[in-house]
């Protein structure tokens, strides 16, 4: 189920708000530009479908937000216990930090939590199967999928490097509760 518990920067321990009512999320974040949405409609791949075969499920929904955002691909992560490196895949997303492009993230399989630090405030968005958050450049973030995550999320990209994150530096993420599967 999809989640949104709001903290002030300085009390991690007491939310002041929290919701899983998904048209409340998506209106509570639009004011900071991100977008939350759910994708109803096609019937979920297997988790082991390969790329193809996923991105060739969400196509119709891909070439809108697409067309939209200007962005020029699309890919598909998984992260499981089999990852290679998975302890210092998930300390490099646990560190806060900005992008200088949106992060379109799509759960196909899953999911995480995308917290944002905005405005005095820590919006922890609990994302699950068919979940879409697009998280403004810029905005400082750490994304969670816990110590054995089961995720297979779709991501779309404007800049053809992929992913690359500009860390804050900030320890705040360490402060804040983390997301335990």
């Amino acid at each position: 189920m999809s989640s949104l518990s709001v903290y002030e920067e300085g009390q991690p321990g007491a939310p002041v708000l929290q919701t899983s009512d998904p048209h409340e999320i998506a209106s509570l974040l639009a004011p900071m530009g991100v977008r939350f949405e759910r994708w109803e409609g096609p019937a979920i791949p297997p988790k082991e479908a390969a790329e193809e075969v996923i991105l060739e499920a969400y196509r119709p929904w891909l070439d809108r937000l697409m067309g939209e955002t200007g962005a020029g691909s699309a890919d598909v992560l998984r992260m499981n216990v089999q990852t290679p490196d998975l302890a210092t895949l998930r300390a490099r997303f646990l560190a806060e930090h900005t992008h200088s492009e949106d992060e379109v993230r799509f759960f196909v399989h899953g999911g995480g939590h995308f917290v944002l630090h905005v405005g005095g405030h820590i919006y922890d968005v609990g994302c699950t199967q068919t979940d879409l958050i697009s998280v403004p450049e810029g905005t400082r973030h750490w994304f969670d999928a816990g110590p054995e995550p089961d995720v297979v999320t779709l991501r779309i990209f404007t800049h053809k490097e992929g992913w690359v994150a500009r860390y804050t530096g900030d320890e705040i993420a360490r402060r804040f509760p983390s997301y335990a599967s």
